[in-house]
């Protein structure tokens, strides 16, 4: 971590959401890390303290991000949307013009992004279009991380999205932001396959792991693995990074592992980009319920990148 205070760059995310509630409660813990900025108005700023009943900290610094609405706790609709959208814009920004030295972002609700007008299916999306880099979406916490191939996709499309180039560059360029550690590849299907009884994907990934490793010099990517057995404390021994093919087959072993701590990263991008690993919990906004753990992780996850 470097020895300076970093600065680092908040996107508030929905605010009918818990992002907000997140931020006032751990802002005497994460000013002792870094310097925060907030991205959001004074107004709404106010408004969101007023429902939660509770004072906005001398020394929490906003960057102003335009609009005004009325917060409705747990209720989804276009306007916080949009401004959870251009939250994260001013936050992007204050990296790209050197104000902030990373970002880390509290949860936006994808459908309010859709209502908005909003063509991106999330974060990860967006940074992937702005900076036209192939962004990798890699969850976790120090006991384990997972990278996902595929993302915000139907499962029915998974299969034919698994080509032997993209998965080979996309090995290469995970290998780019982990150089040295381990991977553990999943396969795809049940028993990784049974050599072609089960699918014929399996044979993609082979090859694609193969090709990868002669490039980069040593095995660094191992698999495919059987994803049954792949989260077994045997494995988890041996391995700490994994890629999964699809969304739900890494975030389900790892949310029933570590929910409460793990982060979002996102990797081979010229900003750095950490999340919570959560989603708005409508169900709990305004509540006083929110946890902080995973927010404070996202911010360490940051500063230990720069």
């Amino acid at each position: 971590m470097p020895s300076r205070k970093s600065t680092i760059a908040i996107s508030v995310g929905d605010l009918n959401g818990v992002g907000i509630e997140i931020a006032l409660k751990a802002h005497k813990e994460i000013s002792k890390l870094c310097s925060p900025i907030y991205c959001i108005n004074a107004e709404m700023l106010n408004a969101a303290a007023k429902l939660l009943n509770t004072s906005i900290p001398d020394d929490f610094n906003i960057h102003a991000v335009d609009g005004l609405f009325e917060i409705n706790a747990g209720t989804l609709n276009a306007d916080s949307g949009k401004y959870s959208y251009d939250s994260f814009m001013s936050a992007i920004n204050l990296c790209e013009t050197k104000q902030a030295d990373a970002v880390v972002t509290m949860p936006i609700h994808k459908e309010a992004w859709m209502r908005a007008g909003l063509e991106y299916k999330g974060h990860t999306d967006l940074l992937r279009q702005h900076f036209n880099k192939d962004a990798i979406m890699m969850l976790g916490c120090e006991k384990m991380f997972v990278a996902l191939f595929t993302e915000h996709m139907p499962l029915k499309d998974v299969a034919s999205a698994i080509k032997y180039k993209k998965l080979k560059q996309f090995f290469l360029d995970l290998h780019n932001s982990i150089s040295k550690e381990k991977i553990a590849v999943l396969g795809l299907n049940p028993h990784a396959g049974d050599n072609g009884v089960l699918g014929d994907e399996e044979l993609k990934i082979i090859k694609a792991i193969k090709s990868a490793n002669k490039k980069i010099g040593f095995e660094q990517f191992i698999g495919p693995i059987v994803p049954d057995v792949a989260f077994t404390p045997h494995f988890r021994a041996d391995y700490n990074y994994y890629v999964a093919m699809y969304h739900d087959q890494g975030l389900a072993p790892l949310k029933a592992l570590y929910f409460d701590e793990s982060v979002n990263i996102s990797l081979n991008l010229p900003i750095i980009r950490t999340s919570v690993d959560h989603g708005t919990a409508f169900d709990i906004a305004y509540k006083g319920q929110a946890k902080t753990l995973s927010y404070i992780n996202a911010v360490k996850s940051a500063l230990k990148l720069l």
